[in-house]
């Protein structure tokens, strides 16, 4: 895997911090840093799912409607996908010190100018920036466990690492709704301000000071950077409008999509073959780092599409306010920080792969439980699931991190970081708008079977519009043929909603069906060691 590419970090310039321990042990120093790099990882990821509960309040105070509103997650989702690739290289131009807290500070900024924000437009952009310089921090948290901590640490490093990935989106939302409720939709985006102090101090007394490179300017991969930009920005404005423009019936979607593949396509041949690429997509021929990252991918398609799907689940079928939501979804994230910190124990005494593989299985397992749901089925009823969900979470990332990274050469482990964590977040974007699609093509489909067995030639139905009009003439309506419509009209919106439930529950067993695929593919690694990658960077 001795790839020549200018993302990798040689050994000598891998960041260190100020007094770094031995070779079996990490310094306090050390783990200070790591620890400052993991809350920045969990912030970044914590604000792509934070405005989930609380898209109705953000879209009137902004005065935007529903079908934009998504644009809030999307276009911090588009900044974040962008720029992981391109954090190895510029880490390498501006200082690996330099550059993180750079970024930290900038992602404070943006993220307070999103509550001044008054109008989309500006939403979109501020939030845009928001995530460019917030996903900086992901693959930078997880470059500095490969290559800051010794071979027997990196397993608890990792389990940091885990819990900034499956927690923070899990209590994303439940963060969001309590602020909105009570504070004003605002309040979210001052979340990150403390952390980012913290990180900004942490970082700047534990990371030895690096030099500028501007010189590396002249040989980046420019041409991979230009389409990498632009195909991963088209791919995911189609995948956010096609849905409601309908489409490849839609103009503007067909030419999103020739967009999005020339370029794509184009960037792919630039990077197998220029000599120094942007993103070594040579790694994925690695045996365990391939099959890790389509395991990561499908497990990201999951992860990204119930914290989407619940949500939109309890808001328009069950009513939930952002805070109600909230309280429904921490069940899928508390449960984790009591389970991660063992995870490294259970590393060492089971095989990796099956740690991985159950983790995965309960996930599945999870979202098969609610694929009969009815119009009963509310927070209580997931409370089951979300806690076997949430076991399951804790016991997927850290162990397929370590999969993936085993073969990995400490020079190739911010390369590797950058693809690992982009794919992940991609296949997140593709499974929220996947997802979202299928809700709605399902929701017609179900309509249309229910509609067909609710007719006026039925005495069931004719004795039940008779009952909703007498009802309705009882309170208040006097006109015989006005309330006769308000009880049709009432039917059709039940059997709406009921085919909005049997909807939601197909998306259901769409995700559990792409987390069992992932579970048969991690069974192909090789069996790899608890290390994880990279450790002999030490």
């Amino acid at each position: 895997m001795a790839s020549a590419d200018q993302t990798a970090i040689p050994a000598a310039d891998f960041p260190t911090a100020a007094g770094a321990g031995s070779v079996d042990k990490a310094s306090l120093t050390t783990w200070i840093a790591v620890v400052a790099g993991m809350i920045g990882a969990f912030m970044s990821i914590l604000n792509i799912q934070i405005t989930n509960a609380s898209l109705l309040d953000i879209e009137g105070g902004i005065g935007t409607g529903a079908d934009n509103g998504a644009w809030i997650s999307t276009s911090y989702l588009i900044g974040e996908i962008v720029v992981i690739p391109l954090t190895g290289y510029f880490s390498r131009v501006f200082g690996f010190r330099r550059y993180m807290i750079v970024s930290t500070f900038f992602f404070a900024v943006f993220s307070m100018a999103c509550a001044f924000a008054h109008d989309l437009g500006t939403m979109i952009a501020m939030r845009g920036l928001q995530g460019f310089a917030g996903g900086v921090l992901i693959p930078m948290a997880f470059t500095m466990v490969v290559t800051k901590l010794p071979k027997s640490q990196q397993p608890v490093g990792l389990a940091l690492f885990a819990i900034a990935v499956t927690f923070a989106p899990a209590i994303g939302p439940t963060i969001g709704g309590y602020l909105t409720e009570n504070y004003g939709w605002q309040k979210i985006f001052f979340i990150n301000v403390v952390p980012s102090a913290i990180m900004i101090v942490a970082l700047w007394f534990t990371l030895e000071k690096d030099k500028l490179q501007l010189g590396l300017l002249k040989e980046g991969d420019w041409a991979g950077i230009f389409t990498m930009a632009i195909g991963l920005s088209a791919l995911q404005t189609l995948l956010e409008e096609g849905n409601k423009d309908d489409w490849f019936g839609s103009p503007f979607i067909v030419k999103l999509a020739v967009i999005a593949v020339l370029f794509l396509v184009a960037f792919v041949w630039i990077e197998l073959k220029v000599e120094k690429p942007l993103v070594d997509l040579r790694l994925l021929k690695d045996r365990n780092f391939g099959i890790g990252t389509v395991a990561n991918m499908l497990v990201g398609f999951a992860l990204f599409g119930t914290v989407y799907v619940l949500p939109q689940y309890l808001g328009q079928v069950q009513g939930y306010n952002a805070e109600q939501i909230g309280n429904v979804l921490a069940w899928t994230g508390l449960p984790q920080l009591l389970i991660i910190p063992f995870v490294p124990r259970l590393m060492k005494i089971f095989d990796i792969r099956y740690i991985g593989v159950a983790g995965i299985a309960l996930f599945a397992l999870s979202c098969f439980m609610n694929v009969n749901m009815s119009l009963d089925y509310s927070g209580d009823q997931f409370f089951v699931p979300n806690i076997v969900r949430a076991v399951g979470q804790a016991l997927i990332l850290t162990p397929l991190t370590a999969i993936a990274t085993s073969g990995i050469a400490p020079k190739d482990a911010a390369n590797a970081s950058g693809l690992f964590n982009m794919l992940r977040n991609l296949a997140g974007a593709v499974g929220t708008a996947a997802l979202e699609t299928i809700i709605t093509k399902r929701e017609q489909f179900h309509s249309n079977i229910i509609g067909q067995s609710v007719n006026v030639y039925r005495d069931e139905v004719r004795q039940r519009i008779e009952e909703m009009t007498n009802y309705f003439m009882a309170h208040g309506v006097s006109d015989a043929a006005a309330a006769r419509h308000q009880a049709i009209v009432a039917l059709g919106k039940t059997v709406k909603r009921q085919a909005l439930v049997m909807g939601f529950s197909d998306t259901f067993a769409v995700i559990a069906i792409m987390l069992a695929v992932a579970a048969v593919a991690l069974l192909f690694a090789r069996k790899a060691t608890p290390s994880g990658g990279a450790s002999a960077a030490h």
